[in-house]
């Protein structure tokens, strides 16, 4: 399974797979099993209110990612997700990038789909 950060999610949403690494496309193309935080669906609001991303709401764009991708949203267990956030994610502020990967972390160390470097340098199953 993989994770897709908001940003990887918004990508695919607007057709732009050439702004993914050739390793992000692979592995999208590979896995079955694409998976998205609840926390992207809630980043996803968040930017279309600052007006930071498209005019579409989390669920238009979650449909899409649906029906074109394949893409779930993961059930896991809040608890379990905040306790590896609390444990695991100390080395960013953000709180969208915090329960994103832990979320991750706390399903068997599945790796996110990010351009972000920041995530890219501390948890290594991430891809790009």
């Amino acid at each position: 399974m993989t994770y897709l950060d908001t940003h990887t999610a918004v990508y695919l949403y607007a057709g732009k797979i050439g702004a993914l690494s050739p390793n992000a496309t692979e592995a999208i193309d590979g896995d079955d099993d694409l998976l998205i935080s609840p926390m992207v669906l809630l980043e996803l609001e968040y930017l279309r209110e600052r007006k930071r991303i498209l005019r579409n709401t989390w669920r238009e764009i979650l449909v899409a990612l649906e029906i074109e991708w394949g893409v779930r949203v993961c059930h896991y267990p809040f608890p379990v997700i905040a306790e590896a956030a609390a444990e695991h994610c100390r080395w960013t502020g953000d709180p969208f990038d915090r329960i994103i990967v832990a979320n991750a972390i706390a399903n068997n160390n599945s790796p996110p789909e990010t351009q972000d470097r920041s995530i890219r340098k501390h948890y290594r199953p991430a891809i790009w």
